[in-house]
């Protein structure tokens, strides 16, 4: 698998987290992605493989591209052969306004919108190997089409105090940080992103033990809550299982059986 991550020019940090690509060359005839929820939601362009969405109801094919809003639980993409992906990691307050469109709380949904245009461009550049110059193609689109119209300085400003502190901060010392009241945070928080603040903090929170578990294994759970803000490890605990499925221990237990594999 091939990763890479780009920040975006400083025009646009308020409104996206980075561009980024990864390629699946997948040896057998069909692979399974399982997406874990975080703070982030992505606006996906795919080429090569068909992607499809796999649901309890059967699989539907995915358009290119898609949106893949907060997620609250984790969601299964399948693919066959070659899949090459560039995405764009939004943040969940600035998505809507972004792409134009309403609000929401659905998963994954699908993208009616001028950006779609770059779908025929950006498959051309990805099948001549010319990744660098298709997320710049990404990255030129959205200055030209967004950053003169600026975004919405509140949510930039509760936005930033949120991630440089992994979703802990009451919602009362995010209001302060962005010169806000509560009620005006959360009323303006909740029409662009769908969600409130406490649900976005929640999920930034399942992220940041997600990946110290994933990367420490065998890490002090009852440390870690306290660290992150939760009320005690039971706390912890359920929350993880809320947003992943699985206790932090049976987590932990699969980070280890990843890592010692050959």
């Amino acid at each position: 698998m091939q990763h890479l991550e780009v920040d975006p020019p400083p025009a646009l940090r308020d409104l996206i987290k980075c561009v980024w690509y990864t390629r699946w060359d997948v040896a057998e005839l069909e692979t399974s992605l399982e997406v874990m929820p975080d703070g982030y939601a992505e606006v996906i362009f795919y080429f090569g493989s068909v992607c499809r969405l796999a649901t309890p109801q059967g699989e539907q094919q995915l358009p290119s591209p898609f949106v893949v809003g907060l997620l609250q639980q984790p969601v299964v993409f399948r693919a066959q052969h070659q899949l090459e992906v560039i995405g764009i990691r939004c943040f969940p307050w600035t998505i809507f306004d972004l792409l134009g469109l309403p609000p929401g709380q659905d998963g994954v949904r699908r993208v009616e919108h001028p950006i779609a245009q770059l779908q025929a461009s950006l498959a051309e550049q990805v099948a001549a190997g010319r990744v660098a110059e298709a997320i710049t193609q990404v990255q030129q689109h959205l200055l030209d089409a967004y950053a003169l119209r600026g975004g919405d300085k509140l949510l930039a400003k509760a936005g930033e105090a949120m991630r440089a502190t992994g979703g802990t901060l009451p919602v009362s010392q995010v209001a302060a940080a962005a010169h806000a009241t509560v009620r005006t945070l959360e009323r303006k928080f909740k029409q662009a992103a769908g969600y409130t603040v406490k649900d976005v903090s929640g999920l930034m929170r399942f992220e940041q033990v997600r990946n110290h578990l994933w990367q420490h294994p065998t890490a002090n759970l009852a440390g870690l809550a306290q660290e992150l803000g939760y009320t005690d490890q039971a706390h912890l605990s359920r929350e993880f299982k809320r947003y992943s499925g699985a206790t932090p221990a049976a987590f932990a237990r699969k980070a280890r059986g990843e890592k010692g594999r050959p």
